[in-house]
């Protein structure tokens, strides 16, 4: 489904959402379109507490992680967890092996320590190509983003064409707060990362990850070397380092 057919679906769900709670809005996705949905989890509390969603209401969406080799023994356990939980396979994608042995040769096991570029090129290996790999055919593609995670994620709209993969990217949990979230996860009894409960709230690859501190943003402990206070893995980023939106509606 290209770009341009997509728009009219992409109007239709951005003017009924933000009246919807998340079960309706996945529920509508879905039945707005016709192709593959896929679900890209961390397995992080949105993702968890989508994949409820997902797996109470039976909907055709597929599941599939950026397995990058460096993640937490805690997400590995994590995803079993999930797995048993609901019943479900969650696919994973993983980083080309020729090129990964490339770029371990450039830049060596930790080398996105040395430099921003040198960090840019790891994400781009390990977590970058794997997404395009899960998402090729997709026609639309679900994130766990919340528009209060950073400043840089502030102005995220709830569905958009992902400018670079040309596909639908949809937002459903865009509007609610950690405290929402929260919520949500203690009532159902969604099973999270216990790594949470030790100061890390947002969890991605085991050597760029630390817990916070007190006041901190969500996700202050992510590549907390770097000084850019809108530093992202580039899943979201476009070409020029700013957070993807979505294209004109008109």
């Amino acid at each position: 489904m290209s770009a341009s057919i997509q728009r009219p679906i992409l109007r239709q769900l951005a003017n009924a959402w933000p009246s919807q709670t998340p079960a309706r809005r996945l529920a509508g996705l879905r039945a707005a379109i016709s192709g593959r949905l896929v679900l890209t989890t961390s397995f992080g509390p949105e993702d968890q507490a989508i994949t409820h969603l997902i797996a109470e209401a039976g909907l055709d969406i597929a599941l599939v992680t950026l397995d990058t080799g460096r993640l937490f023994a805690q997400t590995h356990a994590l995803w079993e967890q999930t797995e048993q939980r609901y019943g479900i396979r969650i696919a994973s994608a993983h980083p080309d092996a020729d090129a990964l042995a490339s770029h371990l040769a450039a830049h060596g096991a930790n080398g996105f320590y040395r430099s921003t570029a040198a960090r840019h090129a790891c994400c781009d290996v390990r977590k970058r190509a794997p997404l395009r790999a899960a998402l090729h055919g997709a026609q639309g593609w679900i994130t766990g983003l919340r528009a209060d995670q950073s400043a840089a994620r502030g102005a995220l709209d709830y569905v958009a064409i992902d400018p670079e993969l040309g596909i639908l990217k949809a937002n459903p949990l865009r509007d609610w707060t950690r405290a929402e979230l929260d919520r949500f996860i203690a009532a159902h009894d969604v099973p999270v990362n216990p790594l949470h409960a030790q100061g890390f709230a947002s969890i991605g690859c085991a050597p760029c990850t630390r817990a916070i501190a007190a006041g901190e943003p969500e996700r202050a402990g992510r590549w907390w070397w770097e000084h850019d206070e809108s530093r992202e893995c580039g899943l979201h980023l476009g070409a020029d380092g700013k957070l993807l939106r979505a294209a004109a509606l008109t």
